[in-house]
Order: C-alpha cells, then sequence, then structure tokens
C-alpha cells in the first residue's frame, strides 16, 4: 500500500521540530535566488526566465558530499531525479519529468551540457561521470518545453559550469576521506594573469565500494583558460582529461537476495569480472563577440575521444551462440562538433525583442566490438562493426518583452539525426548487419508571461520534442544478430504553467504543474547480463506539480524546499517481452510517485566560520518492471553536516563533516528496469560518514 498523503506531511512536521528545537540547521546551502541562468540560451536572472529552471551554486555543490556526483547537489532542485546506484560501473540514473527513467546505464533524455560544450553524444547518450564538480561553479537544471530547442532527447537541460580564476592568483588542495574506504584528494590553482584568466583542477577518487566487486578509482583533471582579447572578443578554452581504471558491476540483487543480505553481490558478478574501464580526453573553444552593443556572436569547436572496456556477466554458453555479441564490449570512440549562435535586441513597440539564430553539428564515430568472456579472461572476437551517428539542428527563438506585464517567447528548431552501421564480422553463421536509420522533427516552442510588478510571474508553455534511440539501445535485437535499427524515435507534448513570486523580502516560492504525452515511447524489452533490448511502447502520458521555496528565517537560520510529485502511465497496453500484457494505466517503471527535499540551515553570526545542517531526503516508490509485479518501498532519511572556515594570513582553510542517513535506514536507492533475471534491486548504504578539509593560499601581487 502507498503512504496516505499526510505521511509526508507528518515527516516534514517532524523535521521543523527537530530542527528548530535543537538548533542543528546549517548555512543556507539553497538554491540561488538572484543567479544568472540561460534558459533562453541567453543570460537572464533566474526569476525572470519564462521556465522552470533552478540552479545550486559552488556553495551548495562543496557541502553537499565529496564532489563526486551530480546527485550530490540535485536532489535539492524539483523535478529532477538523481540517484546515485553505488554502481561505478553504471553511472547515475538521472531523470528530469520522467524522461531517462528506463536507462540502465548512462544518461538517456537528458541534455548535459558543460562550459557550453555537449557531454551528450549526438545519439541522445550522456556520461555525467566525467563532469569535474572539484572547478564547478554552478549546475542549472532546466525543464519543460523551453527544453526542446536543445535539440534531441531534450526531456531536460543539466548545464554545469566551471568557475572562472579568482583575481588573485591562488593553489591549494583538498583531502577527504569517509565509509567504504572513500578517498579524495585534490589540487587546483588559478588567476588572473594580465588578459588571461585560468583555473586547473586535479582530483583523483578511489572507493572499496558499498558491496564486493563494487570498488572505483577515478582520475580527474579540468582546465579552463580564458582570453579577454579585447573589449569586444573573448576566447575561453577547456580540457578535460578522465580515467576511471577500475570500477566493479556488482549487478542488482533479486527480491529474495535484497531480503537475505542487501550488502551481497550475485556470484555471476565476481565469476565474471564484470566491471568496466573508461578514459575520455576532450577539448572545446568557445568564441564570443560583440558586434555592437545590441548584437553579438558566439562559436564552438570540441573534439574528443572515448575508450571504453565493459565486463558484462553473461552465461559462457549464451555468449558462444553464433549471432551472439560476446560478454566483453569495447569501443572506440571519436566525436566532435561546432556551433554557431547569433543574437540580436531590437525596440518593438513598448518593449524589445531578442532573437537567437544558431546552428549544431555533432558527429561521433566508434568502432564497437564484441569478445567472450571466459570468467574475467578475453576470448575470441564475437562481433565488430563501425557505426557512426550525425545530428544536424538549426534553431531560432524569439524573446518579446512586449510591455511592463506581458512578455512572449516563440522558438523553432528542426533536426536531423542518422545512424549508419557498417558490420566487419560477416561469417556463414552471422549475416551482414550493416544498415542505417534516419530521424528528423521540427520542435516547436510557444510561451506567454504575465508580470505582476517586480514580485510575481506567472508564465505558460507548450512546445514538442523528440527522442532518438541511441547507439547501445540499438545494439541488440531480441533475435538473431545485429543492431535494431527499426526502433522508432519518440515524439512528445510538452505543457507547463508555472509561478515565480517573492512572497516577502528573502522568501521566494517557484510552482510549476506540467503535462507530457508521448508516442512510440521507448522502453527496455528485456535486460540481462548487461544487455538491454528495447521496443516501442506506444503512448504515455506524465503529469506533475513541481514547487522549490527558499527563506530567510532570521537570526542565522534559513530553510529551502523542493517537491516533485509524478505520474508517469503508460496509456496503451502491448505484449511486453516475457508475453505478459502491459496494462493501459501501469506506472513507468524507475519513476518515483514523489520526491522531498528539505533543508534548515544555521549560521550564527556569533560563531564567524561556522555553519550547520539538517537535511530532509524522501522519496516513493518506484515499480521495476512494465507489468508492474513489485515495488520498491518510500523511504525518509536524513542527513547532518558542519562546516568552519578561517583565515590564517594568505590562507583560507575550510573542515567539514557530513552524516548521511543518520538513523542507519534500509532501502532500495534505484533499480534496474525490466531486467530479465529479475536482478531489479540496489540497495543504498547505511549509516555513512566523510570527513574533509580544503586549504587555499593566495599569492600577494
Amino acid at each position: 500500500m502507498n503512504p496516505r498523503p499526510t505521511f509526508v506531511l507528518r515527516r516534514l512536521n517532524a523535521a521543523l521540530f527537530i530542527a528548530l528545537s535543537s538548533a542543528s540547521a546549517a548555512q543556507a546551502q539553497t538554491t540561488l535566488q538572484e543567479v544568472v541562468v540561460t534558459a533562453n540560451r541567453q543570460e537572464q536572472r533566474s526569476f525572470d526566465a519564462p521556465a522552470s529552471i533552478q540552479a545550486v551554486g559552488q556553495d551548495v555543490i562543496e557541502a553537499a558530499g565529496p564532489r563526486i556526483n551530480l546527485s550530490e547537489s540535485l536532489n535539492r532542485v524539483p523535478g529532477i531525479t538523481a540517484l546515485n546506484r553505488q554502481n561505478y560501473a553504471q553511472d547515475l540514473q538521472l531523470s528530469i519529468r520522467g524522461s531517462g527513467s528506463r536507462s540502465p546505464f548512462g544518461i538517456r533524455g537528458v541534455r548535459l551540457i558543460v562550459d557550453g560544450i555537449p557531454a551528450t553524444m549526438p545519439d541522445g547518450q550522456g556520461q555525467a561521470s566525467t563532469v569535474s564538480l572539484g572547478s564547478a561553479q554552478r549546475i542549472e537544471v532546466l525543464r519543460g518545453p523551453l527544453a526542446q530547442l536543445y535539440g534531441n532527447a531534450a526531456g531536460g537541460v543539466v548545464q554545469v559550469f566551471t568557475a572562472d580564476g579568482p583575481a588573485t592568483p591562488e593553489a591549494g588542495f583538498s583531502l577527504l576521506t569517509g565509509s567504504n574506504g572513500l578517498r579524495r584528494y585534490g589540487l587546483n590553482t588559478g588567476g588572473q594573469s594580465g588578459a588571461l584568466n585560468y583555473l586547473v583542477d586535479y582530483s583523483r577518487f578511489e572507493t572499496d565500494g558499498q558491496r564486493p566487486n563494487s570498488a572505483a578509482q577515478r582520475r580527474h583533471l579540468n582546465a579552463k583558460l580564458r582570453l579577454q582579447a579585447s573589449e569586444d572578443t573573448r576566447y575561453t578554452l577547456i580540457a578535460n582529461a578522465f580515467d576511471q581504471p577500475e570500477s566493479g558491476d556488482p549487478l542488482g540483487l533479486t527480491r529474495a537476495q535484497l531480503a537475505a543480505n542487501p550488502q551481497q553481490t550475485d556470484s555471476r558478478s565476481i565469476d565474471a569480472q564484470a566491471g568496466k574501464d573508461v578514459s575520455q580526453n576532450q577539448i572545446g573553444l568557445v568564441a564570443e563577440h560583440r558586434l555592437n552593443p545590441d548584437s553579438g556572436l558566439t562559436a564552438r569547436v570540441y573534439a574528443g575521444e572515448r575508450d571504453l572496456d565493459n565486463r558484462l556477466a553473461i552465461p559462457l554458453f549464451v555468449q558462444q551462440v553464433p549471432t551472439a555479441a560476446g560478454g566483453v564490449v569495447n569501443l572506440d570512440r571519436s566525436y566532435s562538433g561546432v556551433g554557431l549562435q547569433y543574437r540580436q535586441r531590437v525596440k518593438l513597440g513598448e518593449g524589445q525583442v531578442e532573437t537567437t539564430l544558431g546552428l549544431d553539428h555533432d558527429r561521433m564515430d566508434e568502432r564497437r566490438r564484441g569478445y567472450i568472456n571466459n570468467l574475467g579472461v578475453q576470448g575470441e572476437l564475437k562481433r565488430d562493426e563501425d557505426d557512426a551517428v550525425n545530428s544536424t539542428g538549426v534553431y531560432a527563438q524569439a524573446n518579446w518583452a512586449v510591455n511592463a506585464d506581458w512578455s512572449a517567447v516563440a522558438g523553432l528548431r528542426s533536426s536531423r539525426v542518422n545512424f549508419r552501421v557498417r558490420d566487419r564480422f560477416i561469417n556463414d553463421s552471422n549475416p551482414d548487419d550493416s544498415g542505417s536509420a534516419d530521424f528528423s522533427a521540427t520542435s516547436p516552442v510557444l510561451g506567454l508571461t504575465r508580470h505582476f510588478g517586480e514580485t510575481t510571474n506567472v508564465y505558460l508553455n507548450v512546445g514538442r520534442g523528440f527522442e532518438t534511440p541511441t547507439l547501445t539501445e540499438i545494439a541488440y535485437r531480441s533475435e538473431g544478430s545485429g543492431p535494431n535499427l527499426a526502433l522508432k524515435a519518440a515524439k512528445s507534448l510538452h505543457t507547463e504553467l508555472g509561478v515565480k513570486t517573492r512572497l516577502a523580502e528573502g522568501h521566494r516560492l517557484d510552482a510549476a504543474a506540467f503535462l507530457i504525452g508521448t508516442d512510440d515511447e521507448i522502453v527496455v524489452a528485456s535486460s540481462s547480463g548487461g544487455r538491454s533490448i528495447y521496443t516501442n511502447a506506444g503512448k504515455t502520458r506524465r503529469s506533475g506539480f513541481e514547487l522549490a521555496y527558499t527563506g530567510d528565517l532570521g537570526q542565522g537560520f534559513s530553510t529551502h524546499w523542493a517537491l516533485s510529485t509524478l505520474n508517469a502511465r503508460f496509456v496503451d497496453a502491448f505484449a511486453s517481452a516475457g508475453g505478459a500484457t502491459v496494462a493501459s494505466g501501469n506506472r513507468i517503471p524507475g519513476t518515483l510517485n514523489r520526491s522531498v527535499f528539505g533543508e534548515f540551515a544555521w549560521r550564527p553570526a556569533s560563531l564567524p566560520g561556522f555553519s550547520t545542517a539538517l537535511e530532509l531526503v524522501h522519496q516513493g516508490g518506484m515499480f521495476v518492471d512494465d507489468v508492474n509485479s513489485d515495488r520498491t518501498q518510500a523511504y525518509t532519511v536524513f542527513n547532518l553536516r558542519m562546516g568552519l572556515e578561517q583565515k590564517l594570513g594568505g590562507w583560507r582553510l575550510r573542515e567539514f563533516l557530513r552524516l548521511d542517513n543518520v538513523s542507519d535506514k534500509a532501502y532500495v536507492g534505484s533499480v534496474i528496469a525490466n531486467d530479465g533475471n529479475r536482478r531489479f534491486f540496489e540497495p543504498a548504504p547505511g549509516r555513512s560518514w566523510s570527513l574533509g578539509v580544503t586549504a587555499n593560499y593566495a599569492f600577494s601581487r
């Protein structure tokens, strides 16, 4: 049975009582109120943006955890679900308004952009692990129809921005340790030298893992150089190197395994040495030129390469079938892209119109090979193909400030995505599976905003979007060999009604209701042994409500709340891979029907540099498959944090302590939707801690 609605309210009231009575709340590490955001591909205050968009800043990112995963800080943004699977071989499960929830690994249905450079490939697949949070200044989350102007698989957009170097050159280090052998070391330097601003950040992360065969290591180098060539021209160079030489895959657990011992790992994971190692190097250049006070150009170019070896826990007899692709996946990928954007502002009537015209072209080439996995030893070749994806989009957007009371937005994007597969593994028992697939879509967006003075904005947006299958999703067919090129792109219609209001000085409330209808939804037909097969499932509908509130309570106290509800269901019945009927009205697996984040923070004026906080995280249950045969239970956990800051001469020091899941509650943190072996459940860690220190020294000029 689902908990009654009053359950959440009782928890919220309990959290309020605990926080105020014990005064163990913290510094206002809350969603920024007046931060500059880019909902319209142009910078503006978040309050003025005619869309559901929130941002978390550098202070929030630092306080939310060890700065390893986006999930640490994004739980305070409504509408987005970022689940840490405790499995670094599979990355986070990240979805926005239910888009992307089907993904067994990596990110689908959400565009990820870092410093203006796409971190989502042209087929719509992205990886959150390559984001360097140690040098991140802010993270933006855009939901709703305006996200569709970012192209393929833009159910929402997550943008990460690297900080600029400080005005005074400085260097520093960070050290962190914690539960399950957590260790993170960091070095950084940055500053301003004439017209050149620079920031370089290096980090190394290690963990023994929560369960057997879940240990991981990462090394990350992120560099940003910004040259102000003239008053009107600026160049920004971003270079990023990522290496993950170890990440075990403990797989999910069955219901029986979960009940017997949630800390165990299925023996097949250990026997096959399931896991992956991956490296990625990327460089990008963004040029910005102001033509005059009312117009400007922005151009970007980037290129990168990614190498991956993934060992899957597939039984040997299954791998030896003539048309099987083996149990070791080897990918050598290169990718690149260019973009050009023109902005113009003109007066019209009582107001003005800001127009944006742009072109994006992105390409990915990949050599995919499959080998036998014989108890962790790579065997004979079973698959060999060259894959390529090209994506081209042109877009136009106009934002019209009609007068003091009204503004409007209109946009249109035309996209083409082309897939090509060349089979190089052909023999008597394995035919030539070469082929291609082409997708195109036109995505219009319309929006209207009513401004009630300086305190309240009400907006209504409508837009169309589309999502192609990714190369990973077309990789396998249910029968035979080769790619599943028959998959269709999903088409969607998004409607959103929202309000932003300043209730009083220091108090802001954002709320939005949405409805999303999708045709040809791409779903998991089956998933086992690290191999997922996809199909189209007709119509789906997602609806929900989101609320974010930030308030200054006085005397050093502040609070932040984020609440989301989501009703994600199949509209059309269809036959599942096992032959059972997925009934109309079934919930889409992997989606949370509700989530709540609450925080009470305290930074007393009488104790300079001290802060502490109490956090509440509540999440509803998730169904595990399309037939809704099982589900996880809702849970509520509490987290505590404390920080100290000091300045000693040129040194700036910060010490911090976090205690997550204070009550040591046992719960399931994520699920593997439609797993063919019914290993759906990925248990969350119990009580865990992290302790760290950062030190930066500013050099006098």
